[in-house]
């Protein structure tokens, strides 16, 4: 399973507040089938990210997409897709490809 990040940037504040149980219940029960790996608030409150775990990343990017903090028009998204570093065979000098 890969790893997809989604940068949610809260855009307009009062219905983020108001879609926020609706948003949070969706990435819990993303989080409980396995399909999210990490999620939280960025410390100035300007927004949050959500990191899902799936097989694609046309599947990821469907969960972010109907993310209702999303679909509601309170968050943009970046979508990404993540590639954690291999600490234990990392290269510093080697160019990026």
């Amino acid at each position: 399973m890969a790893l997809y990040a989604a940068w949610l940037e809260i855009v307009d504040r009062e219905l983020n507040q108001k879609i926020r149980p609706q948003h949070l219940s969706y990435v819990q029960s993303l989080y409980r089938e396995g399909k999210v790996a990490w999620a939280g608030p960025f410390s100035d409150r300007s927004g949050g990210m959500v990191v899902y775990q799936a097989t694609t990343e046309e599947e990821a990017r469907d969960f972010a997409r109907n993310d209702p903090a999303v679909t509601s028009g309170a968050r943009t998204l970046i979508f990404k897709t993540w590639e954690l570093l291999d600490w234990e065979h990392l290269d510093p000098t080697a160019p990026l490809s």
